[in-house]
C-alpha cells in the first residue's frame, strides 16, 4: 500500500532539517569565518578591542562549521615533506656513549681500556685495546644497559642489539627499537611542524602523516612554498657542546667521539667539538629575540630545571674554557666561560638580523625538529588563481544546476519538480556533511558536485521510468509508483555500490586533491540515494494523497527515445564489435608509439603558472630562460574564454633533470628574475614541484587503483549475478579506460593525477550502465524462460534504453557547463568525463552485452522465480 508511517516522515524530515541546518553557515562564508576566527582569539586569551562585535556577526546557536575551501581555491602553500627517519639513529646510538664509557671505565681491571672505533654506520664500535679475551665480559655489562621497547609492537624486545667482533664490542638498535624511533620520530616532527605553524598565526592549516614517513602540510595565505619551507624547514638542533680545538682544516682527524663543524661567522674556521652534548634545544622552555650589551640583534633563552643544572654545573668546573654554541650543525658562537652560569638563562649572540632573531626564537620555542625533511613535493598557489577558480566554479554549478532542473521539468513534469525539490535538498546535504567533518573543498571537489548534480537524477530517473511501465499494467497509480519503487530498488542500490567502491579506492589510493574528489563523490552517492528513495517518494506520496490522480507520468513531455522501441541492438553486433576492437588497436598503438603527456605529477619537476598584461610570446619566454640551462623546459599559452583581454596566461614546466629536483626556490626565483627583464609585470599565480621519487610511486599507485577498483567490481558483480555479468561488465570497463587513455595520448591532452580520478569515476558510471542494464537482463530471463538470450538483451535493452539516455544527457549537460564555465585548470579533468560518459554508454549496450551473448548464461530454473528487487519489497520509505 502506498503509504510510510508518520514516524519515517518525522525521521526522513528530521534528517533532512539537520542537514540544511548544517549547510546553512557556509551561505555566509564571510560572516561566520570572522566569527570563527574572533572567537578562536578569545578562547586563547586575548581580550583585544572589536573581538566581541566580530562573534556578534554569527549566532552563537546555530552551527558555525564551513566547508574548508582548498590551495586552489583560497591560494597558499601545499608540501610534501619525507622525514629522513634513518637520521635519527646515529643521534640516539651516539646518546649512549657516555653512559657506555663511564661504566666500561668502571670495570678497567678486568676489561683494560677502551678505545671508540670510528665507523660510517649507525652503531658504536668499542675496542678492547689490551684485554681481547675480556670482550664477552664486556659485552654482558653494555647488555645490561639495554631497556624494552616502548611500544605496542615491541613488547619482549630489547632497545639495543650487542655482539663481538674479535676484540670489538658493537652496539647499535634492535629493529624493534628502530620502528619505534621510527614512529616516534615522525609524531613528534608532526607535532613540532604543528607548533611552528601555529606560532606564524596561520589559518585552517592541513598538517597530517601520509604513510609510515611523510607528512602533508598546506597552509592557506601564506605566499609560497619557499616562505612555508622557511618556517619548518630548518630542523633548529640546538645543542651546547665542549670545545676540543680550532682548525682552518676541515679535512682534520677529529678523532674518536669528536667532529668537526664550520663557523658560522668567521669563515674558513672549524671548531673541533665533543659529539655529545652537555644541554641541548630540548631542555630549553623559552626563546625570545632579544639585544646584547652592544645593541645587536640576539636571542635570550632559559632551561628547565634539568637543563639549567646541567649548564650551571659545566659553567661552574669549566671556567675558561670555551663552549660551542651549535645550530643544525653550524657553530653560531664559541664564547670562553668567564664564570659560574646559575638560573640556567642566557643569551646566543651573532650576526643575526632582527628578523633572524625573531625567526630564530620562534624555532626553538617549538622545539627542534628530531630529523631532517625532504620536500618531495611543492606548490603555491596565488589567491587570484583562487578567486578565479570560486567563481568559475560557481558560474558553472548554477547554470548545470539550472540546465539539470529544467531538463527533468520537461522530461517528467509534476515528478520533474518532485526530482528538482531533492536535488536542492540533496546539493544542502552534501555541503552539510562535508561542513559536519570539515572536509576541505577543492577543484575537483567541486567538479564532484557537478557531477553530483548530473548523477543524482539518475535513480530518480529509474523510479520514474518504472512507474511509467507499470502504469501500463492497469494497476492503477497508487500500485504503479509502489512498484515502481520496489523494483527499481535493486538497480539502484547494484549501481550505487559499484559507484561508492570506485570513490572508496580513489580515497585509500589519493592525495590532495584526488581525495577531495572522492569525498563530494562518496557523500553525493550516499545523499542522491537518500534523497531519491525517501525524500522524492515522501514527497510524491504527499502529494497523492492530496490530489488523487487518475494517472500520473502519462502526460505530453519531452522524450529523447521513442515509446516502446525494438530496436535490433544485435542484428550487427559484429560490426560494432570490430569497431570497438579497432579502436582499441589505434589507442594501444597511439600509446606505445607516443606514450602520453605526462602532467608533473608524474614526471617529476616544476611547473609554473605565469599571467601577465603584455601578450604571450613562446620565443620570448625561450629566449629568457635560455641563459639559466634548465634542460627540458616546455611552454605553452593557455587560451580560455572566461580571462579578461589584457589576462595573458602561460604554463612553463621545467623538467626534473637526472639526478636533480627541479623543487628548489632559487630555481623559480631565477626563473621569475628571468622572465621580470623582459616582461616587467609577470607574476606567478602558481608553482608546483614534484620530485621524481613521488611521480614515480603516483604512477604506480595509479596503476594499482585502476586495477583495484576493476578486481573490486569484478567481484562484486559476480555475487550480485553470475560470472559471465562480471566477464561482460569488466570487458566493458577496461573498453572505456582504455580508449579514454588512447584519446589523452592522440590529442597530447596533459595527462596529471586528476585524470586518475576521473578515469575512476568512467569506472563507476560505466559501471552504473551497465549494472542498470544487466539488473533488467536478470529479471528478464527469470520472466521469459524460453525466449532466446538475444532476444531477451535487445527486450532489456530497450526497456531500460530511455533511463540510459536521460542519464547521459542530464550528465552531459552538466559536464558541458563545467567544460565551457569552468576554467582552463580542470578542463582536461572535465574533458575525460565527458569522453567517458560518452563511451560508457556505448559500452553498456554494445560490448558488455555482446560480451554477454558471446559467453552465453545458464539459466538455473531451480532459482526462485521472482523478479528483480523482490528482496527489498519490505522496505516501505
Amino acid at each position: 500500500m502506498l503509504q510510510i508511517e508518520l514516524w519515517k516522515r518525522i525521521v526522513i524530515w528530521g534528517l533532512v532539517a539537520l542537514g540544511l541546518l548544517l549547510a546553512l553557515p557556509n551561505g555566509f562564508y564571510t560572516r561566520v569565518e570572522t566569527h570563527n576566527d574572533a572567537l578562536a582569539v578569545i578562547e586563547a586569551g586575548s581580550d583585544a578591542p572589536g573581538l566581541q562585535e566580530q562573534v556578534d556577526q554569527w549566532p552563537g546557536w546555530l552551527p558555525s562549521g564551513l566547508v574548508n575551501l582548498g590551495l586552489d581555491l583560497r591560494g597558499g602553500a601545499h608540501l610534501l615533506a619525507e622525514v629522513k627517519v634513518a637520521d635519527v639513529y646515529q643521534a640516539r646510538v651516539e646518546g649512549m656513549w657516555p653512559e657506555i664509557r663511564d661504566m666500561l671505565r668502571e670495570e678497567r681491571s678486568n676489561i683494560g681500556p677502551i678505545r671508540l672505533q670510528p665507523t660510517d654506520n649507525p652503531e658504536l664500535r668499542i675496542r678492547l685495546v689490551e684485554k681481547p679475551e675480556a670482550v664477552e665480559d664486556a659485552a654482558a655489562l653494555v647488555r645490561g644497559l639495554a631497556r624494552p621497547v616502548v611500544s605496542l609492537t615491541g613488547v619482549n624486545s630489547s632497545d639495543i642489539e650487542v655482539r663481538t667482533e674479535n676484540d670489538l664490542i658493537i652496539v647499535g638498535l634492535s629493529e624493534a627499537e628502530k620502528l619505534a624511533t621510527d614512529e616516534r620520530t615522525v609524531r613528534q616532527s608532526l607535532e613540532i611542524i604543528r607548533r611552528r605553524i601555529d606560532e606564524v598565526g596561520t589559518r585552517e592549516p592541513t598538517i597530517q602523516r601520509q604513510g609510515s614517513d611523510r607528512i602533508l602540510i598546506q597552509v592557506p595565505g601564506v605566499g609560497s612554498a619557499a616562505e612555508l619551507k622557511d618556517i619548518i624547514g630548518t630542523t633548529a638542533q640546538l645543542t651546547f657542546q665542549p670545545v676540543v680545538g680550532r682548525t682552518t682544516n676541515a679535512d682534520d682527524a677529529p678523532g674518536p667521539g669528536n667532529e668537526i663543524l664550520p663557523s658560522l661567522d668567521e669563515p674558513d674556521t672549524y671548531y673541533i667539538l665533543e659529539k655529545a652534548p652537555v644541554v641541548t634545544g630540548e631542555e630549553l622552555v623559552d626563546a625570545q629575540p632579544d639585544f646584547d650589551q652592544n645593541g645587536r640583534p640576539a636571542v635570550s633563552f632559559r632551561f628547565n630545571p634539568t637543563g639549567a643544572r646541567k649548564f650551571g654545573d659545566y659553567t661552574a668546573d669549566n671556567i675558561g674554557n670555551p663552549f660551542a654554541i651549535v645550530l643544525d650543525g653550524e657553530v653560531i658562537s664559541a664564547p670562553v666561560i668567564q664564570s659560574h652560569i646559575p638560573g640556567g638563562s642566557g643569551i646566543i649572540t651573532g650576526r643575526f638580523s632582527v628578523e633572524e632573531s625573531t625567526n630564530l626564537a620562534v624555532l626553538l620555542r617549538a622545539g627542534a625538529l628530531p630529523a631532517g625533511l625532504e620536500f618531495l613535493e611543492e606548490r603555491t598557489i596565488g589567491p587570484e588563481l583562487g578567486a578565479d577558480s570560486i567563481e568559475a566554479g560557481k558560474i558553472a554549478c548554477i547554470v548545470a544546476f539550472a540546465l539539470v532542473l529544467f531538463f527533468m521539468f520537461v522530461s517528467y513534469g509534476t515528478f520533474g519538480i518532485f526530482a528538482n525539490i531533492a536535488l536542492i535538498i540533496n546539493v544542502g546535504l552534501i555541503f552539510g556533511l562535508l561542513s559536519l567533518i570539515g572536509a576541505t573543498l577543492t577543484l575537483p571537489g567541486i567538479a564532484g558536485i557537478v557531477l553530483t548534480i548530473g548523477m543524482a537524477v539518475d535513480a530518480n530517473v529509474l523510479v520514474f521510468e518504472r512507474i511509467r511501465e507499470e502504469i501500463k499494467s492497469a494497476r492503477g497509480p497508487a500500485r504503479a509508483i509502489e512498484l515502481g519503487y520496489e523494483k527499481a530498488l535493486s538497480a539502484i542500490t547494484d549501481a550505487n555500490i559499484t559507484t561508492f567502491i570506485t570513490a572508496l579506492i580513489l580515497y585509500a589510493m589519493g592525495s590532495g586533491p584526488v581525495r577531495g574528489f572522492a569525498i563530494t563523490l562518496g557523500l553525493g552517492i550516499i545523499t542522491s540515494v537518500f534523497t531519491a528513495i525517501f525524500v522524492t517518494r515522501l514527497i510524491a506520496i504527499i502529494w497523492f494523497e492530496r490530489r488523487r490522480p487518475k494517472t500520473v507520468l502519462s502526460g505530453r513531455a519531452l522524450r529523447l527515445v521513442p515509446k516502446d522501441t525494438k530496436w535490433q541492438f544485435f542484428r550487427r553486433w559484429k560490426m560494432t564489435m570490430g569497431a570497438s576492437v579497432i579502436l582499441l588497436f589505434v589507442s594501444v598503438g597511439s600509446f606505445a608509439v607516443q606514450g602520453l603527456n605526462y602532467g608533473i605529477d608524474f614526471r617529476g619537476g616544476t611547473t609554473i603558472r605565469t599571467q601577465s598584461t603584455q601578450e604571450i610570446d613562446i620565443g620570448q619566454y625561450r629566449q629568457a630562460l635560455q641563459t639559466l640551462e634548465l634542460g627540458d623546459v616546455t611552454i605553452t599559452q593557455v587560451f580560455d574564454p572566461t580571462f579578461e583581454e589584457d589576462q595573458h596566461v602561460a604554463m612553463i614546466r621545467i623538467q626534473a633533470q637526472d639526478g636533480e629536483e627541479s623543487v628548489s626556490a632559487d630555481v623559480t626565483r631565477n626563473v621569475l628574475a628571468a622572465l621580470q627583464a623582459v616582461i616587467p609585470d609577470i607574476e606567478f599565480t602558481s608553482v608546483e614541484s614534484v620530485g621524481p621519487k613521488v611521480s614515480g610511486e603516483l604512477i604506480q599507485t595509479a596503476i594499482i587503483a585502476v586495477l583495484l577498483a576493476i578486481s573490486a567490481v569484478l567481484f562484486y558483480i559476480w555475487l550480485r549475478f553470475e560470472w559471465q555479468f562480471a566477464v561482460g561488465a569488466v570487458a566493458a570497463l577496461v573498453h572505456d579506460v582504455l580508449l579514454t587513455i588512447g584519446i589523452f595520448s592522440i590529442l597530447k591532452i596533459q595527462f596529471d593525477l586528476a585524470i586518475i580520478a576521473a578515469l575512476l569515476t568512467i569506472v563507476g558510471y560505466s559501471l552504473n550502465d551497465t549494472v542498470v542494464v544487466f539488473d533488467r537482463v536478470r529479471e528478464n530471463l527469470r520472466k521469459y524462460k524460453k525466449k532466446a538470450l538475444s532476444e531477451v538483451l535487445n527486450l532489456s535493452i530497450n526497456e531500460t534504453l530511455s533511463r540510459t539516455v536521460m542519464t547521459s544527457v542530464t550528465t552531459l549537460l552538466a559536464l558541458v557547463a563545467l567544460f565551457v564555465l569552468g576554467g582552463d585548470v580542470i578542463r582536461g579533468f572535465v574533458f575525460a568525463m565527458i569522453w567517458g560518459v560518452i563511451v560508457g554508454t556505448y559500452s553498456s549496450v554494445f560490448v558488455a552485452s555482446s560480451i554477454l551473448l558471446w559467453l552465453g548464461v545458464k539459466r538455473d530454473w531451480s532459482k526462485p522465480d521472482a523478479s528483480a528487487g523482490t528482496q527489498f519489497a519490505d522496505v516501505d520509505a
